[in-house]
């Protein structure tokens, strides 16, 4: 299945749209506007809410935390690396493994050792617009919520790199 990620650039806080091949609109995702560390909701077509996404506090590498109707579905965690970008998750859906290259431009997805799907992220747009491509339907909502922890958690590692 392919997805496509788009973030709307002319918003005052963080907004995407998730479309898919035949670009209906799959899910939106909106950020609080007025928040410490970063909180994300990621809602269906109809409003309805998926999941919670929340950074943690932490100073040097990055850590999210992903609830599904308040209950704590998945964590991730960043990974000291100085070539790619690495990121473990442990979820009640199995442990994932996301390795970047050293772009920061194309990720893959490990679900329990095994290859899962694809993370690209376009270079040449207004907005970061991602294609996402996963072997299951049903993990969708999943998974386009760890694409976008991922990527609050790459910009905020280049943030604090060019400072």
């Amino acid at each position: 299945m392919k997805l496509y990620i788009k973030q709307r650039i002319f918003s005052i806080r963080d907004k995407y749209d998730i479309y898919d091949e035949n670009q209906r609109t799959r899910f939106y995702v909106e950020s609080e506007l007025f928040s410490f560390m970063a909180k994300i909701h990621l809602y269906d077509h109809l409003g309805n809410e998926q999941f919670f996404i929340k950074q943690k506090f932490k100073f040097l590498l990055s850590e999210y935390e992903i609830y599904k109707n308040n209950i704590l579905c998945a964590k991730i965690n960043q990974r000291l690396s100085f070539i790619k970008g690495k990121l473990d998750i442990g979820s009640n859906y199995g442990q994932f493994y996301i390795e970047g290259n050293f772009l920061g431009m194309e990720y893959t997805i490990y679900h329990n050792g095994n290859y899962y799907g694809s993370i690209s992220k376009k270079w040449l747009s207004w907005g970061d617009s991602y294609e996402l491509d996963i072997a299951k339907d049903e993990d969708a909502a999943f998974i386009c919520a760890l694409v976008v922890a991922i990527d609050h958690c790459m910009h905020n590692q280049n943030s604090r790199n060019n400072n």
